[in-house]
């Protein structure tokens, strides 16, 4: 708890730099106990690389060729690299003079490589990110898809021992079913299986086990599939016998100077067979050589490179490190990985590597300069580590709790006294609110253009009210028409989540400060209940949505000449085409005598009008008139760009829904209606 009260207490703190810098792109600026040192290990190995200083070396690349015509082979050489080049090329004149190399030794040995331990949670995920290109929010996603479908065991668990009275034939005999590993399956039933390896038991589910067979057909998604088919092979292989192989080491001499050729030649796959991918295979065939051999020297060249610095933290590498300082549990380590990326602290790029933003490193920078501690992940350790002592007994709950709330405490107030460093070194690299962004609207107070920052979260800024206005996310926004709010004269904006998607028209100060007492904050004019704006739900909205029940259908105003309705709701796909050669639409404050639906007036272009003679204009309900209802048709929009947050739209006209009885159809009536 207090851990959760400093996190909290932080976060406020450093929320600051959201509405003072225009280029931070995050809509969350937060700091957390786990989350915090997650980012951690991904900005100590950004910073590892830009540190790094390359520095060259030099390796001697030796080739010789087997007697009675045998195979060329490559040599490693028995020091590996020199940094001084002087000394690498006096080993170099040194061998190159010499034509012979003597095979000094033979050393054959039969090894094993021991079949995988039962899965666990963690293990899935490091597996899934590395070789299946799946993060670890999505895998765990598919597991529990997996789970509640009766495919797999509980996908949460820290165990990979298997209790000494598991079943496991019931398994093997599902699995004989499938076309794909059903003949392994067949041949560990008659060969005998084999006991599993000793794992831990963390006393709290058993490994992740397939439950039943299954189709590609059946589980349907790719990645689902994947990962099952993952599952069931790492699962055969822990009953598999071991691989088995033979490691030959032939030694040679050349001058004084030894050189290694190591070759790995399999004997038994074993467990291989069922995952290939971790099959024994070095590239290069055993040379057939006895001791004191001699090999013709082909080739000696000395080879200059660099050292390379390390690359940026793959998720499966995050993953380890995470679990080995006890940061996270099987359960929440994909959130916290999930949770750096979607606030925009890394980003995810090729290889499933983790790349810090710029945002992600001034965080931890910033922490660092002011205490050091809170972006370790020995901050939370240090709590787990006192109660375990209470747990064992050798420590009491009151002294533990008393020493943690102090020690958080006097990290808070020297946080609170310090917090400005981190401001300087934001300021050194973000732009100042001030100067991003680009005009776009009049601000209703000063009558100035307000700037645009487009960048997570998207807002307006008015640089001389000092004022900032939210906007919806992941949305495309413009000026639409120069038109002000009868409100508070801002001019308005239309938002338009594309082509296939919705748009409306919103006030940047209505949209955050609500005029009316049954309007949220975040709504559009889809949803303002303002009796006499054009551009008002009350205006402009027909009729309820029967698709989500919840909103109301709204004539989407910027839809000409492909004219539309569009649900207010913004969790609702819902949207009515309407017609296509229609030069004008306006809603009608006429009500349809058998549904109680608003009627739409509709002028035609003369050229392409519907309608007999030659006639332009007609009024109708766009479900009960014959000429309307065949010129209407349901759609799913696309609800934003990539995602989008909510806004209001309640319950509105038709029906009574939202209104409770019919309004009048006198706009003058209305006003004084709402407002008694």
């Amino acid at each position: 708890m207090c851990i959760l009260k400093l996190c909290f207490s932080i976060s406020k703190l450093i929320c600051f730099c959201q509405g003072k810098y225009g280029n931070l792109d995050s809509s969350c600026v937060s700091y957390g106990p786990c989350q915090t040192p997650t980012l951690g290990f991904c900005v100590e190995r950004h910073d590892r690389i830009q540190s790094f200083k390359p520095e060259p070396y030099w390796t001697l690349d030796v080739e010789v060729k087997c007697p009675n015509d045998g195979p060329c082979i490559k040599l490693d050489w028995e020091r590996i690299r020199l940094f001084d080049l002087s000394i690498a090329s006096l080993y170099l004149d040194l061998v190159k003079n010499e034509s012979i190399a003597i095979v000094e030794s033979v050393k054959s040995k039969v090894k094993t490589k021991q079949r995988p331990q039962a899965l666990n949670t963690v293990e899935m995920l490091r597996v899934a990110s590395s070789s299946l290109n799946m993060g670890p929010h999505t895998t765990m996603q598919s597991a529990e898809h997996l789970y509640t479908r009766g495919y797999i065991s509980y996908p949460r668990t820290e165990t990979t021992h298997y209790a000494d009275n598991f079943d496991f034939r019931s398994p093997v005999s599902q699995l004989t079913r499938s076309p794909i590993w059903g003949g392994y399956a067949s041949d560990l039933l008659k060969e005998g299986i084999k006991n599993a390896r000793k794992g831990s038991d963390a006393g709290d589910h058993p490994p992740i086990t397939p439950m039943q067979n299954a189709s590609q057909a059946e589980i349907g998604s790719s990645d689902h599939w994947r990962l099952y088919e993952y599952i069931v092979k790492h699962f055969l292989a822990t009953i598999s016998p071991d691989c088995t192989y033979t490691q030959t080491e032939v030694k040679f001499v050349i001058k004084g100077e030894t050189f290694t050729c190591t070759t790995r030649t399999p004997l038994d796959p074993g467990f291989t067979s069922i995952m290939p991918w971790l099959a024994i295979d070095d590239g290069q065939t055993a040379p057939k050589l006895n001791q004191g051999d001699r090999c013709m020297v082909e080739k000696v060249k000395l080879t200059e490179r660099k050292t390379c610095p390390p690359d940026y933290l793959t998720e499966s590498e995050l993953i380890t490190l995470m679990e080995h300082h006890g940061v996270g549990t099987d359960a929440s380590i994909p959130t916290h990985i999930n949770n750096i990326g979607q606030r925009n602290y890394v980003n995810v790029v090729s290889g499933r590597r983790l790349q810090p933003t710029n945002l992600g490193i001034m965080l931890v920078h910033g922490y660092g300069r002011i205490d050091r501690d809170l972006s370790l992940p020995t901050i939370r350790s240090a709590v787990e580590k006192q109660l375990n002592l209470i747990a064992q007994g050798k420590a009491q709950f009151e002294d533990v709790l008393k020493h943690a709330v102090r020690n958080f405490e006097q990290k808070f107030l020297y946080f609170v006294e310090h917090v400005t460093k981190m401001d300087k070194l934001f300021e050194v690299t973000f732009t100042p609110l001030s100067e991003s962004g680009k005009p776009i609207s009049r601000c209703g107070k000063c009558r100035r253009f307000m700037k645009y920052v487009a960048t997570a979260p998207p807002r307006l800024y008015c640089n001389t009210c000092d004022e900032t206005y939210d906007l919806p996310y992941k949305t495309n926004v413009k000026l639409y028409k120069e038109l002000k709010c009868p409100l508070d004269d801002f001019e308005l904006l239309i938002c338009s989540t594309g082509s296939n998607g919705k748009s409306y028209t919103l006030c940047p100060y209505c949209y955050n400060h609500p005029p009316f007492k049954d309007m949220k904050t975040g709504t559009g004019c889809n949803g303002c209940t303002h009796p006499g704006c054009p551009h008002s739900r009350t205006t402009l909205g027909v009729c309820p949505c029967e698709i989500c029940e919840d909103g109301v259908l709204v004539l989407d105003p910027a839809s000409a000449p492909n004219w539309k309705l569009a649900c207010n709701n913004s969790r609702c796909t819902a949207v009515l085409s309407l017609f296509k050669h229609a030069h004008r639409i306006a809603v009608s404050s006429d009500v349809c005598e058998e549904c109680e639906r608003y009627k739409l007036d509709v002028v035609f272009h003369k050229d392409k009008t519907p309608l007999e003679d030659g006639k332009t204009k007609h009024t109708g309900c766009i479900y009960c008139d014959k000429i309307f209802s065949e010129l209407v048709s349901l759609k799913k929009a696309r609800l934003t760009v990539r995602s989008n947050r909510g806004r209001g739209g309640g319950r509105g006209r038709g029906r009574g829904r939202g209104r409770g009885k019919r309004q009048p159809k006198d706009k003058m009536s209305q006003l004084a209606n709402y407002f008694v």
